[in-house]
Formats: C-alpha cells, sequence, structure tokens
C-alpha cells in the first residue's frame, strides 16, 4: 500500500523568521564520527558570525534544507493554502537554504565552466563571501555567455552559461521549486524529475502497449525548440515565484562574441533552474485528457487515453490512429500553444504499434503478436560513429590507451539497453568494433603474423577463453590484465518502475526514495567491489555530515590513516567522503571515525 500523504508532527519547535529555529538548532551536539586531532572540538560559526568556508556546519545546514522542502509537501497536500505560499518564500532567506545552494553550483560538473564575468568560487573564501551576498531580493540582472551544443543532422543547439553569482541565486528559489513540482507533477511525467529517468518512461509506454487490450494508435509527439520558443507569459502563469524574480531572469539578454543580445522569447538553457522552470510550464496536459476522455461503460471503465511524458518529448496511446489525429492531437496542440509552443512536424508522427515507434533512443514495436523492443537505428549508427571516430584518433596508440577509451563507450551505450535483451543489435556492434580493431593492428604491425597480433590484441576479446590478455602495472605494482568490455556480455536487468505519487521530498516517501536510490547505486557499483562494501558499511550516507552518497554527490576515498605515515589500502583504512567533506578532513585537520559496519552488510557484498 502506498503511504498516504498526511500531515506529520514536526520534529522541531518554531521555526525562526530567517527560516531557522535559532537556537535549539545550533546547540545541537556535533555529529558523530567526527573529531579534530588534538583533542579539541570542531568547532563552527556561530549563528550571528559570518559564514567560514570550511568551517560551516553542513550537517545541519543539509538537516535544514530537507525539513522545509517536507513542510511545503505537507502544507500543499493539507490544503493550508496560507503556509504553502509562505513557506517557499522562507527556504531561500535561511542562512541554510543559502549554502547548500551555493554548495549544489560550486560542487556540480559545470563548477569550472566560468560565465561572462570569468569567476569561479572555489576557495573557502570565496564560497563564504558567496554565502554572505545571496540575497533573494538583491538581484541585479546577469546576461548568460551563449554557446552551442552539436546534435544530429548538422544542427546545434543553443546554449546559455550562466555566471556563478547568478547559478546560485538560480539555485535558491530550486529549493522551493523543487517539492513543488513533484507535488504537482502528472503521474506519468518523467523528465527534468528528482529520482527519475529515462528507464521510468520507456517501462510506462511498453505497458501501455504491450497488454492485449491495448491502444492499437501512437501518436508521437515532439516540442520544436521546447526552451528557445517557451512563452514569458506562460512561464509566469504556472511558476510559483516571485514575479519580479523572474522577470529579470528571462529579460537578462546573452552574451556572444562580445555583443549583447536581449531576450525576447524562451528560457535560458543551460541554467540550473532551466529545467524546472520548463517542467513546470509543460506540466498539466493529464488533466485536460482525462477530462475529455474520460472512463466510459462501454470502455469497461478503462482510461481512454495514456499519456507518457519525459522532458519535452510525449507518448500517447488511443484505440486507433485516426481518432488521435482527430480528436487527441487538437487538444495537445492547443494546451501547447497556450504556452508559446507548437509541436514539430518533423518528429511527431501517428503510428500503429505493429509500425513501431521511436522513444527515446529506443524502437518499440509489435512482432508476430508480442510486443519487442531494441535500439532505435539512429542510436546504433550514433555508436558506430563515435567508435570509429575512437580507433581513428587513436590509430598509433598502445592497446592500454585503445581500451581505455573504449571501454566506457561500450559499457555506457550497452547499460542503456540492458532492460531488455537486445542481444543480436549488440552482436552487430562487437563484431563491427572485432572487425576494425583487427584492421588497425595489421595496419600498425604489418610484417607480424596472426599468432603474435591474437594475444595482443584479441585475446582481450574473449575474457572467459582462458588466454592471458595485455596487462599494465599499477601504482602499488600490482599486474592488471586489460579486457576490452564485450558488449553482449552486459548482464539483464529490467528497473522497477518508481511509483506515480512518490516523492522525494515527502517525509512519508523518504525511506522508499532512499532504498530505490541505494538499490539503484549498488547495480552500478557491480565489478568496484570495495567502493560497493564501504557504501554498504557507511549505510550510504557520509560520516560526517550524514549526506546520503550518489551518483551525482559523487565521492572520494579517504584513509583513515595516512599512507606516508604507514597507513594501509586495505578496507578497514578506508571511507568514502563528498568532496567537500573531504576538503574538510584536510584544510581543518578533521580525524574521521569509521562508523560500525551495518550487520550482515559484509555479506550482501
Amino acid at each position: 500500500m502506498e503511504p498516504a500523504g498526511k500531515l506529520l508532527p514536526r520534529a522541531s519547535g518554531p521555526t525562526a523568521a530567517r527560516g531557522l529555529s535559532a537556537r535549539a538548532h545550533w546547540r545541537t551536539p556535533p555529529p558523530t564520527g567526527v573529531r579534530s586531532r588534538g583533542g579539541a572540538r570542531a568547532t563552527g560559526a556561530s549563528p550571528r558570525a559570518p559564514w567560514a568556508g570550511h568551517a560551516s556546519k553542513w550537517r545541519r545546514a543539509q538537516r535544514h534544507g530537507r525539513r522545509l522542502p517536507g513542510r511545503i509537501v505537507q502544507a500543499g497536500q493539507a490544503r493550508k493554502k496560507r503556509q504553502a505560499r509562505a513557506l517557499p518564500f522562507r527556504l531561500p532567506r535561511a542562512r541554510s537554504g543559502r549554502a547548500v545552494a551555493l554548495k549544489r553550483v560550486t560542487e556540480n560538473h559545470g563548477n569550472r565552466t566560468p560565465g561572462v564575468d570569468q569567476i569561479l568560487g572555489q576557495t573557502p573564501e570565496k564560497k563564504a563571501a558567496a554565502v554572505a551576498a545571496l540575497r533573494p531580493r538583491e538581484y541585479p540582472p546577469h546576461p548568460v555567455k551563449r554557446g552551442y551544443m552539436p546534435q544530429s543532422a548538422g544542427r546545434k543547439r543553443a546554449l546559455s552559461i550562466p555566471p556563478l553569482k547568478a547559478r546560485a541565486r538560480q539555485a535558491l528559489p530550486l529549493l522551493a521549486l523543487a517539492p513543488i513540482a513533484d507535488t504537482t507533477a502528472d503521474p506519468n511525467s518523467s523528465g527534468f524529475r528528482q529520482r527519475r529517468s529515462a528507464a521510468d518512461a520507456l517501462s510506462q509506454g511498453y505497458g501501455d502497449l504491450a497488454k492485449t487490450t491495448a491502444a492499437q494508435g501512437i501518436l508521437a509527439g515532439d516540442i520544436r525548440a521546447c526552451f528557445d520558443e517557451l512563452s514569458p507569459e506562460g512561464m509566469l502563469a504556472h511558476i510559483p515565484m516571485e514575479r519580479g524574480t523572474r522577470g529579470k531572469w528571462l529579460k537578462a539578454g546573452d552574451v556572444e562574441h562580445g555583443g549583447w543580445q536581449p531576450t525576447e522569447t524562451g528560457a535560458p538553457q543551460g541554467g540550473i533552474i532551466s529545467p524546472a522552470l520548463g517542467n513546470l510550464t509543460l506540466e498539466g496536459l493529464e488533466h485536460p485528457l482525462k477530462e475529455k476522455f474520460a472512463p466510459t461503460q462501454r470502455s469497461g471503465k478503462q482510461p481512454q487515453v495514456h499519456l507518457v511524458r519525459y522532458a519535452d518529448a510525449c507518448l500517447i496511446t488511443r484505440r486507433t490512429r485516426e481518432l488521435l489525429g482527430e480528436e487527441v492531437k487538437p487538444v495537445v496542440a492547443r494546451f501547447r500553444a497556450e504556452r508559446g509552443l507548437e509541436l514539430s512536424p518533423t518528429k511527431t508522427r501517428l503510428t500503429h504499434r505493429t509500425e513501431g515507434v521511436d522513444l527515446l533512443g529506443t524502437h518499440i514495436r509489435k512482432y508476430d503478436g508480442k510486443l519487442v523492443r531494441n535500439p532505435s537505428r539512429k542510436s546504433v549508427k550514433q555508436v558506430r560513429k563515435k567508435i570509429t571516430t575512437g580507433l581513428t584518433r587513436n590509430r598509433h596508440a598502445g592497446v592500454e590507451k585503445l581500451v581505455g577509451r573504449l571501454n566506457p563507450l561500450l559499457t555506457g551505450w550497452a547499460n542503456y539497453p540492458r532492460p531488455w535483451r537486445s542481444k543480436e543489435t549488440l552482436q552487430r556492434v562487437d563484431h563491427e568494433i572485432t572487425r576494425k580493431v583487427g584492421c588497425g593492428a595489421q595496419r600498425n604491425h604489418p610484417t607480424k603474423s596472426g599468432g603474435w597480433l591474437t594475444p595482443k590484441y584479441f585475446s582481450a576479446r574473449a575474457p572467459r577463453s582462458g588466454e592471458s590478455g595485455p596487462t599494465r602495472t599499477q601504482a602499488d605494482g600490482k599486474k592488471q590484465t586489460i579486457w576490452l568490455a564485450k558488449a553482449p556480455a552486459t548482464p539483464m536487468r529490467r528497473p522497477v518502475k518508481i511509483r506515480p505519487a512518490a516523492n522525494p521530498s515527502d517525509p512519508a516517501w523518504e525511506t522508499y526514495c532512499e532504498a530505490r536510490a541505494g538499490q539503484q547505486l549498488a547495480e552500478d557499483l557491480q565489478g568496484r567491489r570495495q567502493v560497493g562494501q564501504l557504501w554498504r558499511e557507511q549505510q550510504g550516507r557520509c560520516p560526517m555530515c550524514a549526506q546520503q552518497l550518489t551518483t551525482a554527490t559523487g565521492w572520494t576515498l579517504q584513509h583513515l590513516h595516512g599512507r606516508v605515515k604507514g597507513g594501509t589500502a586495505g578496507r578497514a583504512n578506508l571511507v568514502l567522503l563528498p568532496p567537500n567533506c573531504h576538503r574538510q578532513v584536510h584544510s581543518r585537520n578533521i580525524t574521521v571515525v569509521k562508523p560500525r559496519p551495518v550487520k550482515r552488510a559484509l555479506a550482501k557484498a
């Protein structure tokens, strides 16, 4: 049974005007598992003192950053409209919210890409000054730096890179917008949402088409230039934010080749808040469809229309394709037009499930009464092109470098169709790699025989054959065998679709979402035995700040006793820390205590 969205009792007293329970919050004891060397307790900043960079109490900031979004969700579920409108304005003004927002923009993958001001906040002093300067109302507009990302068919997608200050100020309201977006979202919407992925959208689409009584007609729709054509009036009407702040973001303009250009329409694609703004604007299509095509007695009280949406792509099913074109498509076009958008004529098509449809790089089609999923021709063509480019650029490289370049590409592409067995497609790609590697080996060694080339190159193609492949020496002096990954050897694992009502910001769903995230990370860590065991020992959390360790947060292996001081490289001397806590350990000279292993954790590993 799914947990009910009831109002839960608060775990703390009244919240102060700044969004913190000021006295009780800052008098809590230091986190267990952390102590400073020399016997002195690691102290942080007082509630009235300036924010002190590495001395900041991230554990408490993370706790308050999680508590207020939960209260926003509970207020919305309890229909407390006044409280639901007040809490989103309180979170960005809390100092813990400002700290979490700055930490998010300075520790993601784009933290080393500057904007038009060429400023980066990498040092603790710069971060402390940025937290103190973050004020939601004091927001001067900052133009974004315009760039372009290559796409298929020679096209380019415009990309906007805001300055660091603008990213931090955008991350502040995002803390409040994320729980609102998850609460008001369509049940089968997966793109740009927390804890959801393309696998959830593909599972829902497959389930809608696999039944024997499923609809036969399919409408695969895509929006033409979604972010570039978004109407500012449509976004302002559907996004619960301060109108002045939203207008400044949308009208800040962009800088390209040293010249400033005004922004008339659209949202800057590349900012941290852009996906949430686009998602809130596109939500709500399922409601008018269910109203117009409500279940009837003739349909057996079953839904007449099924909708699956991922970002700006959607999949709608109906009894016949004629009904889709005459009844459903006008409703979708009218809904998009209210937001200044239109369906792409080249990407939108009406089809039958026996003819097949492409969705998120996957071709879904019914063959002989059975619904089959395979990688689309476009995705196979793209991976072949990447493999050819990688082999051409590393034509004269050694085996180690060649395998190091190809393995991430092969494993990443083969893991995407892992839920369904596409063995024939994977074998064709693998055969092409073998042929091209063989041609490259003969070109690099024209005087060598096949008996010499086979153990040097092709034994790495069959790790179960018992032959010894090429080896390399690691930092500790041990020999490591290099295997070129085999795409057909990827194990088949069917994902479990997330429940439609699941909300990561809702305290009632917190246990479910964390267990699901832990299961997904455990699957991703297959083959990395040491990291998986350490992650289970720590229950998936940092021993310093109690933050959940995921692929988005990242982690670093920290030695409890330094290697230069005689420490070993074994699991007993290692812990996993996020990047910020790892920097605190070295800057503040903190000793990390290894958490007690969970019961049977090592047995599960």
